[in-house]
């Protein structure tokens, strides 16, 4: 979640809906002193890759609904902006807070949907967007993040 803050603070402080690259960094590195340029160019690659900012052209987007996220009052990015994104812990997490249970309890049910329903034939991520759409559970902005990480493991 850090990541996305950290993404989305140029566009929200700004009241922009695309920016140039050196704008993006420009933010991160000089005006708020967060990060130095080489970090905040980590950051620009890791959101892309993180499918949270398109890339094209020299501009910069957001791929993710800019009004979904708050930035809390003295907020400053931490080391974990930069450790690898893990969706499918992202939506374990989702899931398990939506329903009110535990990271292990969804765990299990994935494991039950994949054993039970697919008879061992289906990856984790996938068993995990099975859950989180029968449990109404919002999954569609951490799609390409999924499909990397299935693309990634092969």
């Amino acid at each position: 979640m850090s990541l996305q803050i950290t993404v989305a603070a140029p566009f929200k402080q700004m009241h922009l809906g695309e920016l140039e690259k050196n704008q993006f960094v420009f933010f991160l590195a000089l005006d708020r002193k967060w990060l130095n340029v080489e970090q905040a160019n980590a950051v620009l690659r890791l959101g892309e890759s993180a499918g949270l900012l398109g890339v094209k052209g020299g501009k910069v987007v957001p791929l993710f609904d800019l009004s979904s996220v708050t930035i809390p009052l003295g907020f400053r990015p931490g080391p974990e902006v930069f450790e690898a994104p893990d969706p499918l812990r992202d939506l374990i997490a989702r899931i398990a807070s939506a329903t009110d249970r535990d990271a292990s309890e969804v765990t299990a049910g994935m494991n039950r949907v994949i054993e039970g329903e697919f008879d061992g034939n289906l990856r984790p991520e996938a068993a995990a967007v099975l859950l989180a759409r029968r449990y109404g559970v919002a999954w569609q902005d951490l799609l390409p993040a999924l499909r990397e990480s299935v693309v990634r493991e092969k």
